[in-house]
């Protein structure tokens, strides 16, 4: 878990805001991003505000997945292989635990069709919206560099959509082939500074990272789901998809986003975070809830921030092992 820090490029999680808003009749979409999908069967009978509440969640657990991973990246580079260990046990938990259970409580893995349906609406969102609109500012404001990765990424989500639909098609009918996977042209991502200036696009950045991250994570989730149900073609689909959301749009994006710096200060990020998460934004969630009478989703949201606060504290003691 994140929250806005001094940076130039805030690497804030969408919770901040939802955490401090008051308990709402309807589902909301995420600032910039595709409205959430409807929720399956499972996750039907709790109040919207909770299953948005678990949409930030999962949008917070896949950021931090991915964040973490590259911090764990940076750690090694820097010859700290106990940092590195830590920085990705911790992502692991935040993907296969806090990621995994909230998507289980909102019901977000559906049957193979709607996980397709599903993801088809998300990507042409960001073919012919998202992207697009990112990369017009980009440009408007001078940020030339980003205006291209922008458009880079656009169009490759609208391949994603069309390959999805193919698969889709074939799922319906019974006839056709799904799609080869995507292959990721992986994006290295060193230590440094943010390469864009418009607080505009920094903003934009930060919330095209934080849906990459979630793309990344809910398409593991159709993948094993698809492997489960003997579609190993369509499984093979949605994990090579997945990576080219992790590896090539989310690291092309947090380069220029300055994500990554050295370790001492990505400590000190993951400490703010998780904090912020265990003292304001997890025991908010669980309030709601509670209220509402989601008391399995208010266990949920308690255990998890009992878990961010001994994140922090992990994550502090590296810190001060550092000196």
């Amino acid at each position: 878990m994140f929250r806005h820090s001094t940076r130039t490029f805030a690497v804030g999680l969408s919770a901040l805001t939802a955490a401090a808003a008051p308990a709402a009749p309807a589902l909301a979409a995420p600032a910039g991003g595709a409205p959430p999908p409807a929720p399956h069967t499972a996750a039907r009978a709790l109040h919207t505000q909770t299953i948005a509440d678990l949409t930030t969640a999962m949008r917070d657990s896949g950021y931090a997945y991915a964040a973490y991973g590259l911090f764990a990246a940076e750690a090694d580079r820097q010859g700290l292989p106990a940092v590195a260990r830590l920085f990705r046990s911790t992502a692991q938990t935040q993907l296969d635990k806090h990621l995994r259970e909230a998507a289980t409580l909102a019901g977000t893995v559906g049957s193979n069709a709607a996980n397709l349906r599903q993801a088809i609406e998300g990507e042409t969102y960001e073919h012919e919206v998202m992207y697009r609109r990112f990369a017009e500012q980009a440009r408007a404001d001078g940020d030339l560099e980003a205006a291209k990765l922008f458009d880079e990424i656009a169009a490759d989500e609208g391949r994603h959509r069309n390959a999805f639909r193919t698969a889709l098609e074939v799922v319906n009918t019974g006839r056709g082939t799904i799609p080869a996977p995507p292959k990721a042209d992986v994006v290295p991502v060193p230590a440094g500074l943010p390469k864009v200036k418009a607080a505009r696009t920094k903003a934009n950045l930060d919330t095209a990272l934080h849906g990459e991250g979630l793309a990344h994570a809910k398409y593991m989730l159709f993948a094993a789901h698809a492997q489960q149900t003997g579609n190993a073609a369509l499984a093979r689909l949605w994990e090579g998809t997945a990576e080219v959301e992790l590896h090539e749009h989310f690291a092309g994006e947090a380069v220029l986003a300055g994500l990554v710096r050295e370790t001492r200060e990505n400590l000190r990020e993951a400490v703010t975070g998780e904090r912020h998460g265990a003292t304001m934004v997890y025991p908010g969630f669980a309030e709601r809830a509670t209220a509402v009478g989601d008391s399995t989703a208010a266990r949920f949201f308690r255990d998890t921030a009992a878990d961010q606060a001994r994140h922090a504290a992990a994550f502090q003691k590296a810190l001060d092992q550092l000196g």
